[in-house]
């Protein structure tokens, strides 16, 4: 892609509707994954292969890689569709599905890895190692998350020397790309901005990272924006801002795929996404799990692009 085009990683049928208490159909999944491909987004996480126990909401993972128009998808060797996994018995199930890639993660901060996935950074990074290693002997691509790269709702501020030691992990084990997540919403610009310098600066490279911000304070967009200036170029949203962490109390949604698009396409950033049709994704899945649009710039490109353009995308 040029230079200056971004890539959007559409995480809201995973990560975005991971912490709704009230059930949501597999069928409102699947179309909500179908939408998204509409759009022209290119790389969509489906779901993640957890125990129900510990995220009931995504408890029919299986039966949403299983439908026919899901795999179908799968079938594009022009796009992503990447499912998050926490351990070898979910990548085993992925496996089973023809799942083409996979996400792991590990957090930069003890207190959230243990309340996350109850064991230390250190046996969640060998964890994530023995998934990315057997995921390569399959030819399966491995995409890495690191949360907690600000602040961690147990241990307070996260070092910079801690999130530079789990990017590296990460690239190491073979992750084509890590995604800084910022779980608790908290940074803001500046502190995007010397944080990316450090982990360049100690040989990370910029085209192997990725941005994950959380809107929490209004910041999402801003600091996607800044981490753009740094020339990172992929960044995790979520459509109409959906989203949240169970395991990081306040945290808020992610920044919200509109906002995003509005935001690059205004700037003459190539994001290969159609905005009318992202917008009536958006407001669509906010009516059927009748939930507040999270998304700041939805409600005027919304009445716009129906006022104006005549277009009206199912």
């Amino acid at each position: 892609m040029p230079a200056s085009a971004v890539r959007i990683v559409e995480v809201g049928p995973r990560d975005g509707l991971q912490n709704i208490k009230e059930p949501i159909t597999t069928a409102t999944k699947v179309e909500l994954i179908q939408r998204l491909e509409r759009t022209g987004l290119r790389t969509i996480e489906l779901t993640s292969i957890v125990s129900p126990r510990a995220i009931p909401q995504l408890s029919d993972c299986q039966d949403v890689l299983s439908g026919q128009s899901v795999k179908r998808l799968q079938a594009d060797p022009d796009r992503r569709f990447p499912v998050l996994v926490p351990n070898l018995k979910g990548l085993d199930i992925a496996i089973r599905y023809g799942v083409r890639e996979v996400a792991v993660f590990v957090s930069a901060t003890e207190g959230f890895s243990r309340a996350n996935i109850n064991c230390s950074v250190g046996e969640g990074i060998q964890r994530a190692r023995c998934v990315a290693e057997k995921a390569a002997q399959y030819g399966i691509a491995v995409r890495g998350y690191v949360s907690c790269i600000f602040a961690d709702p147990y241990d307070g501020p996260t070092e910079p020397s801690a999130v530079l030691h789990a990017a590296r992990a990460l690239l190491g084990m073979g992750c084509y790309e890590v995604s800084l997540g910022d779980t608790l919403g908290v940074g803001t610009p500046s502190k995007v901005h010397s944080l990316v310098t450090y982990l360049v600066e100690n040989d990370i490279p910029i085209d192997q990272l990725a941005g994950h911000f959380h809107d929490t304070y209004g910041q999402g967009a801003s600091n996607v924006w800044q981490a753009y200036q740094c020339g990172m170029r992929v960044f995790d949203s979520s459509v109409s801002g959906l989203g949240g962490c169970p395991f990081a109390p306040g945290a808020k949604g992610n920044v919200a795929t509109e906002d995003l698009v509005y935001m690059f396409d205004n700037a003459g950033v190539e994001t290969g996404v159609d905005l009318s049709r992202l917008v009536e994704t958006g407001t669509w899945i906010s009516e059927t799990l009748s939930r507040k649009n999270a998304s700041r710039a939805q409600k005027e490109i919304y009445h716009v692009y129906r006022t104006y353009s005549g277009v009206d995308h199912p």
